[in-house]
């Protein structure tokens, strides 16, 4: 397949909370409206977390999935990735509750455990709309985004040879890249690797176009061509990054999960209007967007036949 840019939104996940837009999806009717309208935008993927639809608290309980995962699947053809990470404050178990349950084509798996630092938002508000806000952003100083080797390897053989899921590898520090290339050497994991380069979470690797690079180099020369990858920049750096992974070969992520703006002091006003933008500027780089079955073809998934809802 001639070389197509697959584009991934991931739609609010579990770092933003209400208070800090009035966008951010929270009910499973709005996941799933965000969801089918990112697909019609031009998003070959959709990366999903779930959350408490009364209080916009992060949820892991697969009823909650359940709400919405068959009404997109029935509205539009897009890759459904469910988040194996959830939160830092939830137990493995519970994070992995809702692809067990699904399993699906696709999930997320985070390649080592890290600092998940996400309160330096406590100083960008005062007013909140739930307690539970403040106390989520402070909790992430004190816990651990616990993803052990044992982990690493149950998860792969849980949802993977198990249940037949492929893996959106999330590497947020070059260390991640080597843990992923010690496992394609030891067999665990096949080829084609898609791996989600993650820059600009505090305790991971900072979203400066150096890293990118380095990081793109490292998996060059580990994973040599057993893998592509896409990019990911938390926060302002989301399009610029973007914009660089596709120049250098690779695929894109945009969402509300990762960056709640879709220019300089400007909220986004829907999920799809990140992917509408970031769609344009890979259109203007003479790029191509990838449809979710050209998606499928390239990173061989299972296809939507083959998942639990």
């Amino acid at each position: 397949m001639a070389r197509k840019v697959i584009i991934t939104c991931a739609v609010t996940g579990s770092i933003h909370t209400p208070t800090m837009s009035r966008h951010l999806p929270i009910t499973p009717t709005e996941i799933a409206t965000a969801s089918i309208d990112a697909a019609a935008a031009g998003a070959a993927i959709i990366h999903l977390h779930a959350r408490d639809p009364a209080t916009g608290f992060p949820s892991a309980d697969p009823a909650h999935f359940m709400e919405f995962l068959p009404a997109i699947r029935d509205a539009c053809d897009a890759v459904l990735n469910i988040s194996t990470g959830g939160s830092s404050v939830m137990s493995l178990d519970q994070r992995l509750a809702p692809a067990r349950t699904a399993e699906p084509e696709m999930c997320s798996l985070n390649m080592g455990s890290m600092n998940f630092g996400i309160f330096p938002l406590l100083d960008r508000y005062e007013d909140w709309q739930h307690d539970w806000e403040p106390k989520l952003l402070e909790a992430t100083k004190r816990t651990i985004f616990r993803n052990s080797f044992e982990d690493i390897e149950m998860i792969l053989a849980d949802l993977g040879d198990n249940r037949g899921a492929r893996f959106e590898f999330e590497c947020y520090d070059m260390g991640h890249i080597d843990t992923l290339a010690y496992y394609l050497g030891k067999g665990l994991v096949n080829p084609p690797l898609y791996v989600q380069f993650i820059l600009g979470v505090l305790g991971g690797i900072g979203a400066a176009p150096e890293n990118l690079q380095a990081m793109k180099a490292s998996a060059d020369r580990l994973l040599g061509d057993a893998y592509h990858f896409s990019v990911l920049g938390a926060g302002s750096m989301q399009m610029r990054l973007a914009q660089l992974g596709a120049t250098l070969g690779g695929h894109v992520r945009v969402g509300l999960e990762d960056n709640l703006t879709i220019e300089r002091g400007a909220l986004a006003s829907s999920n799809a209007q990140q992917v509408h933008k970031v769609r344009r500027i890979l259109e203007e780089l003479g790029l191509e967007v990838a449809s979710a079955d050209e998606a499928r073809e390239l990173l061989e998934l299972k296809g939507s036949d083959g998942v639990a809802f």
